[in-house]
């Protein structure tokens, strides 16, 4: 079942609070992104952002299953939702 773009930003939302409750990943975040504590307070209003928290945590299983129990959703919904906020669409090289 497709996700609405509001659902996905609930994740999107959901993916940034763990982030921010993670001490040793937070860090890893904002030096890998160049992102400022303003930016990530700022990025909670920005669906751009909010997808490149779950691009991030897309990079690490173990954070994925983390962030889910957390947030108490399926394993799935992070990449779905990652899909439907801007810059998720699949990319096709031929």
């Amino acid at each position: 079942m497709p996700m609405s773009q509001e659902s996905a930003e609930v994740v999107g939302l959901k993916a940034l609070e763990w982030l921010t409750s993670q001490e040793d990943v937070l860090p890893v975040f904002m030096g890998s992104t160049g992102a400022s504590a303003d930016d990530v307070r700022a990025g909670a209003a920005d669906p751009a952002f909010l997808g490149a928290v779950l691009d991030f945590i897309l990079m690490d299983d173990s954070w994925v299953q983390s962030m889910c129990d957390f947030a108490a959703i399926p394993y799935d919904r992070p990449m779905m939702a990652r899909a439907m906020l801007p810059g998720g669409a699949a990319v096709h090289w031929t």
